[in-house]
């Protein structure tokens, strides 16, 4: 009566680690423009433009006021002002955001706080953010370079 599935199941997919490469120590203020390829974690303060292809982390002492703010992920425990558009969003506990959020993954803890509106999409175009020269990345340039 019922047609029997002998397709093997699809493998899982495995999802890339990603990595922090750099931080903006807690105590420090920075101003201008952030683009990369790069994880990034903030606990200082930045004010400025952010672009990156990998994850953003701001901390729990970590305040980043942006226009828009442009990643592939970010996670949220400190404060952020301004737009987000990003793959995957993660608002912690900490965390407070005054801004749209644009993004296709959302997740908030319990006492997150969120002025502003979630826009889910069914992808987010990152590939038109730009690499520090002013071109778009190619992928020799985006490869961690071994000391």
């Amino acid at each position: 009566m019922f047609k029997r599935n002998n397709q093997p199941p699809p493998p899982p997919t495995v999802q890339t680690v990603e990595r922090i490469t750099t931080v903006l120590g807690a105590g420090l203020i920075w101003q201008g423009s952030m683009t990369g390829s790069g994880g990034v974690r903030v606990e200082g303060t930045f004010e400025g433009q952010i672009s990156l292809k990998g994850l953003l982390v701001v901390g729990e002492t970590g305040k980043v006021t942006c226009d828009n703010v442009r990643v592939a992920s970010v996670i949220i425990a400190g404060a952020v002002k301004g737009n987000i558009t990003a793959q995957k969003v993660e608002i912690r506990s900490s965390g407070r955001v005054w801004g749209d959020i644009i993004t296709t993954a959302f997740a908030t803890e319990e006492g997150a706080f969120l002025r502003g509106q979630i826009r889910m999409e069914d992808a987010v175009d990152l590939d038109d953010l730009e690499t520090p020269t002013g071109t778009s990345a190619t992928p020799e340039q985006t490869q961690p370079v071994k000391v």
